[in-house]
């Protein structure tokens, strides 16, 4: 039997805008993901933002942090970074519910897994203090590139009607810059696709040091003209 300790499990939180390819990447990574995205809140929840400035029938912000249940998700990622195991919910954004839960298990022999969604930028100083965080990334491109693929997704999957996706694409379309900016200022690292491949075959193999304390910094508010995944 080795007599080496188990090499602790880790996470990279991947950030990005909706549709800047994290799902994408995340899959050809080779590693685990966990789908940030099945945490959302369910339609009807009270707590649930709507968008502002846009007359009484509002669309659900589900673009803003306060649509997401944080405190689940990061309860799962320690589960799965301290057990190798943990029960996940299955969430269908069409209907905006959880539809059941699945077991998500991280084998010990790559101690490392890919939590990824629009919101992981928002849990990277937490996966920080908790010790479990191998790196944190931010993919960017270009606004109108990230506009085209994420409707072309949106409508192949049916996540939403036409008129809501196209409210909410241009919406997020004007505000990807401050959307990049303020994942950045959380603490994700900018960056490319190629770039991003690269960084988590380092984290993979190892030759990432542990995220240190970024320097104390007031982040920018999230938009909050934005809507849905």
């Amino acid at each position: 039997m080795s007599s080496h300790p188990p090499i602790p499990t880790r996470v990279v939180l991947l950030a990005g805008p909706s549709g800047s390819g994290k799902s994408s990447l995340a899959a050809v990574s080779g590693l685990p993901v966990l789908a940030l995205d099945d945490f959302y809140k369910e339609a009807g929840d009270p707590s649930l933002p709507l968008v502002a400035g846009e007359g009484p029938h509002r669309d659900i912000d589900w673009d803003s942090p306060r649509s997401w249940d944080r405190e689940a998700a990061l309860t799962a990622i320690q589960e799965l970074c301290r057990e190798g195991r943990a029960q996940v919910p299955l969430y269908s954004i069409a209907t905006s519910s959880r539809t059941g839960e699945e077991t998500m298990v991280v084998d010990r022999t790559t101690p490392l897994f890919i939590a990824e969604g629009i919101f992981a930028a928002d849990i990277v100083d937490r996966c920080r203090e908790l010790g479990v965080l191998a790196d944190a990334l931010c993919l960017r491109g270009r606004p109108s590139t990230t506009f085209r693929r994420r409707l072309v997704r949106d409508l192949r999957e049916g996540r939403k009607s036409v008129p809501f996706l196209l409210r909410r694409g241009w919406r997020l379309m004007r505000s990807e810059r401050a959307i990049v900016q303020r994942q950045t200022a959380l603490g994700a690292h900018p960056c490319g696709r190629e770039e991003a491949l690269g960084r988590l075959a380092a984290a993979a193999a190892g030759r990432c040091a542990p995220v240190a304390a970024r320097p104390a910094r007031t982040p920018a508010p999230a938009p909050r003209t934005k809507a849905a995944r």
